[in-house]
């Protein structure tokens, strides 16, 4: 789905989809998230999104390494483990003040306990310590700090896949499966909200799907309809179960660790994905939704922002007592979606901005150098 040319329309859009539904999830008084991915299959917005990371990195890290090194490319991967662990602190401190915020208001909110504010409150600087050493994250910042650590193996786990793709899959389904031992042995890993033992092996997935994709001569083969049929059928399966019989949430341990049935759930899911990206269906869509796209284009931002507009819209639905009033909740929907979208958008001007003035610096140092002719000086 990566091309020489530049990044994967396709996969932005599926990353700016992701990260509107997280936002949309996070909002307790949520209209929309009653048709969001959770409650129709056994996996959700997240796994979707730690997959797509491991296929944008193996990219990003590929492209860099062939233009610029791979020296190039591991410094540019540490710096973004720094910039991603830097947005964790940064989301924590908005989750905590958020918290203290909506202690203070006279409306019953989860987000009050959920936030670790009263616990924060109590002891702040034993709190800032756990923080900052990731043994507690507050909430909805706790997928940041997996980020961080596999933005920083990224180059190890890259030059291991090319050697040995079968190995490197085996070892991280070996991995997978003994992750809630490994997380025991590491100090406070055993409490995070995400198992990076666990996730690896969906962050690895998404690097072997870039670096070895699936033919297409295979995926409209006998064998390739065979399995779009099973995936199909188990995604049908998944949908009526959750619906008719098991509507309640999952435990928290299933997705903390990473339960098998959310990895056949999203397996399933993910390759009809890849079919409706074969036959161009995911291209035409991003192509009428730009906008989603420069979302996906603006992970990170758009991450940290998208935690802040749900919660804001779901206090203030709250503080206007209007929880079982459906337009209004539909509406704190469409506000949150649409902050995301200009979020976005300003984020893009910025690092356009940005973009455009480096070379311009760099000209003016290179000419200064060079006396300018009358013709120059002249207004």
């Amino acid at each position: 789905m990566y091309s020489s040319q530049g990044r994967s329309i396709e996969v932005d859009l599926l990353r700016g989809i992701v990260l509107i539904v997280i936002a949309i999830d996070h909002i307790s008084v949520s209209v929309l998230e009653r048709v969001m991915l959770h409650n129709y299959a056994y996996c959700d917005a997240a796994e979707v999104f730690v997959f797509l990371g491991g296929y944008a990195s193996a990219a990003g890290y590929t492209s860099l390494a062939a233009r610029h090194g791979e020296p190039a490319a591991r410094r540019r991967f540490f710096k973004r483990a720094w910039e991603i662990y830097r947005a964790y602190l940064l989301t924590a401190a908005l989750m905590l003040a958020c918290g203290a915020i909506v202690a203070t208001l006279p409306i019953a909110s989860p987000l009050s306990a959920e936030s670790g504010w009263p616990q924060f409150a109590h002891r702040p600087a034993q709190g800032f310590l756990e923080i900052v050493t990731l043994r507690r994250q507050p909430f909805l910042s706790a997928v940041l700090p997996m980020y961080s650590a596999y933005a920083l193996i990224v180059a190890l786990a890259l030059a291991h896949v090319r050697r040995m793709p079968v190995a490197s899959f085996a070892v991280s389904l070996m991995v997978w499966l003994a992750a809630p031992w490994l997380a025991a042995i590491v100090p406070g890993v055993a409490d995070w909200p995400f198992n990076p033992f666990a996730w690896q092996l969906l962050f690895v997935l998404g690097v072997l799907c870039r670096l070895y994709p699936v033919p297409e001569q295979m995926q409209t083969s006998r064998v390739g309809h065979l399995l779009t049929g099973a995936a199909f059928a188990v995604a049908l399966a998944f949908a009526f179960v959750k619906v008719c019989i098991d509507s309640h949430p999952s435990p928290g341990f299933m997705k903390q660790n990473l339960a098998s049935v959310r990895v056949v759930s999203f397996l399933a899911i993910a390759w009809l994905c890849a079919q409706a990206v074969r036959i161009g269906w995911l291209r035409t869509l991003a192509e009428r939704l730009p906008a989603v796209v420069t979302v996906g284009r603006q992970g990170l931002v758009c991450f940290v922002g998208g935690t802040v507009a749900s919660i804001s819209v779901d206090t203030a639905v709250r503080l206007a007592h209007a929880q079982t009033n459906w337009l209004a909740r539909l509406s704190s929907d469409l506000v949150a979606v649409a902050a995301l979208l200009l979020l976005a958008r300003v984020a893009a001007a910025w690092k356009g901005a940005g973009s455009a003035a480096a070379p311009a610096a760099r000209l003016v140092r290179v000419g200064s150098s060079v006396r300018p002719s009358r013709a120059d000086r002249e207004p």
